[in-house]
């Protein structure tokens, strides 16, 4: 028996989600084996004690996600009826400038965006009106709060804002097909297995929230055109996501993999160092740069296919898209064929200000410190070629 497999039990977690919401209908049962490759996965990893209570507490968020939205879409049928019509979609690979991106496309007043607050709770609270007083956002200030004072490197990294846009990952992980286990400490087993299964029910999950957060929305008075998403796994299943949102347009941002692969991989040994005493840098450069590289090729194989498509996909450098960034979206509006307003310029010219005055802690590492190089590096993404032609 593993030091956590007590800890990790199926049953007892999926008896504390019921417990925790007073609801029992976890919805659609695929959820199920996935759950139960991670839970064997976590309880077999070399993870400290108190990092165990925090991925299983992680577990249990994603069961009670799932109770709350099913409750949701039973009680309110005309949930399932709501369209996520065209979104745009930023992808690339961590570290590229798609969140730059992503919250300058938020900004603009005709979109919706999952918000920070709503993307670790998209369901409201059994007894809370989607349209009352909301103890989620109070909640997720908090979080940001303790996020900044007890792990200031991993906000310096990766800075979430309660109150800003945010990605839509953690809606994959709520159905147990993503990569955010292994970016959090050493599963092997998981790793492994994710890659042969079908992600089809994560994305359709991911869908059902969007529908969720759009009646939301509506019955807050908010109602926008299109919504705009971003994860840069997308780039690894934009198969998976196109068969989802038939209409959606695709942000694919490019850098310089020397840039963004150490970087990614600083953020994932920083979080395995949350849940784990000895963690062996040179193990997380390994895992990620292979990560990293099957997603890429995977993006690169739909891409080629659909080259047949060119509406379908904008290319944005990072390089351009922080040298002037309001070019770069209207690069992408004349793609798509939208109107850069002067209300969605003026709001994202906004955006931009308020954002150059937050003060974060620099971060700095090398390939080899997670026991890379730089031409290894360059020879595994050599394939994309704006990427490759800003060295």
């Amino acid at each position: 028996m593993s030091l956590h497999s007590k800890l990790f039990d199926e049953e007892s977690i999926l008896e504390s989600a019921i417990d925790k919401e007073g609801l029992d209908d976890f919805g659609e049962a695929p959820f199920r084996e996935p759950l139960r490759v991670l839970l064997e996965s976590y309880a077999a990893a070399p993870i400290h004690d108190l990092g165990a209570k925090i991925l299983r507490g992680s577990v249990v968020r994603s069961l009670t996600n799932r109770l709350r939205a099913e409750h949701w879409f039973r009680t309110h049928p005309a949930i399932a009826q709501e369209v996520i019509e065209a979104p745009i979609v930023v992808v690339g690979m961590m570290r590229s400038g798609t969140t730059l991106v992503q919250r300058l496309l938020a900004s603009d007043p005709r979109h919706h965006c999952t918000m920070g607050w709503e993307a670790l709770e998209p369901a409201p609270r059994p007894g809370v009106a989607p349209d009352d007083p909301d103890p989620r956002i109070a909640d997720a200030d908090a979080r940001e709060e303790m996020t900044r004072r007890f792990a200031p490197e991993y906000f310096s990294i990766h800075p979430s804002y309660a109150r800003q846009a945010e990605e839509e990952i953690m809606f994959l992980a709520d159905a147990f097909l993503s990569h955010v286990p292994e970016a959090s400490c050493d599963v092997p087993e998981y790793r492994a297995w994710i890659d042969a299964q079908d992600f089809m029910p994560a994305y359709r999950h991911l869908h059902r929230m969007l529908q969720l957060l759009q009646w939301e929305k509506k019955r807050r008075g908010q109602r926008r055109d299109r919504w705009v998403l971003k994860t840069p796994a997308h780039l690894g299943y934009l198969d998976e996501l196109l068969a989802t949102f038939p209409d959606a347009h695709v942000v694919h941002m490019h850098r310089d993999p020397v840039r963004t692969i150490p970087s990614g991989a600083s953020l994932n040994a920083c979080l395995w160092r949350m849940h784990a005493d000895d963690v062996d840098p040179h193990e997380v450069g390994r895992q990620w740069i292979r990560r990293m590289s099957w997603t890429h090729r995977r993006g690169i194989e739909t891409r080629r296919r659909r080259a047949d498509e060119p509406n379908r996909f904008t290319d944005v450098r990072f390089e351009e898209a922080v040298s002037d960034p309001l070019r770069q979206i209207e690069r992408i509006y004349e793609r798509i064929g939208i109107e850069l307003t002067a209300e969605a310029r003026s709001a994202m010219e906004d955006w931009l200000a308020a954002d150059s005055e937050r003060k974060l802690e620099k971060h700095h590492y090398t390939p080899e410190d997670f026991g890379l190089r730089s031409e290894q590096i360059r020879e595994e993404f050599s394939d994309d070629v704006l990427a490759s032609s800003q060295e």
